[in-house]
């Protein structure tokens, strides 16, 4: 943030503006805090994130005793200028009680028959459980089995599952091509998680790609 942008914020009769904390990557709102100018300017320094403490009178530094900081990609303020959205990469648990956010409460109000569009996030929370399955191991787990096997069986699943996804696309009917592509997908993510390889360097490498000049045969 810089210039006009950071000029034209709107702070309330404390000096203070909200800052709405959400993850840089899988887009879940992690926490709420409020910012005064120096705390935003710390922020933007140290590429921390800094709130200023209505309680205590005080900045601090988010994480500065549990060693669970929010490290800044991008901060970006509202229409009105008077909230502020902080994107960022949480090291560790956000929310105080050792959840991940701090919206961890049950629900107000919820309707479960709205169709929620399911978005590439999902891909993570499945790259997190089988990250979970392999550290540790349970009994009984098709994961479990599968990195006891090692990359050869992995690597035969991952052949097998690509075949169906073919004939799949063949009969051009695309519920089973879904539920086929599904299952490649999750063994190509038990592949990467047995070699030590984090979705996000395919990510990097898609991202690397995009808009790049095909590569030659």
């Amino acid at each position: 943030m810089q210039g006009p942008k950071k000029s034209s914020l709107r702070w309330d009769a404390d000096g203070l503006i909200p800052g709405v904390v959400q993850h840089a990557a899988s887009g879940e709102i992690r926490m709420v805090g409020y910012l005064n100018r120096e705390s935003l300017d710390l922020t933007i320094e140290t590429r921390y994130v800094h709130f200023y403490s209505r309680s205590r009178q005080r900045l601090w530094k988010k994480g500065e005793t549990s060693g669970n900081v929010l490290e800044v990609v991008e901060i970006r303020p509202d229409c009105d200028g008077d909230v502020l959205l902080i994107r960022a990469i949480p090291h560790g648990p956000t929310c105080h009680t050792g959840e991940d956010s701090c919206f961890f409460s049950e629900p107000l109000y919820r309707d479960d028959t709205v169709e929620i569009p399911m978005t590439s996030a999902v891909i993570e929370d499945v790259a997190a459980v089988i990250a979970a399955r392999r550290a540790e191991m349970p009994a009984g787990s098709y994961t479990t089995y599968l990195f006891t096997e090692g990359v050869d069986k992995i690597g035969k699943k991952i052949g097998e599952e690509a075949a169906e996804v073919i004939i799949a696309a063949k009969n051009g009917d695309p519920g089973p091509l879904a539920m086929e592509a599904a299952d490649l997908i999750y063994h190509l993510l038990v592949m990467l998680q047995a070699c030590d390889v984090s979705p996000e360097a395919v990510w990097a490498e898609l991202s690397a790609r995009r808009g790049a000049t095909p590569r030659s045969a």
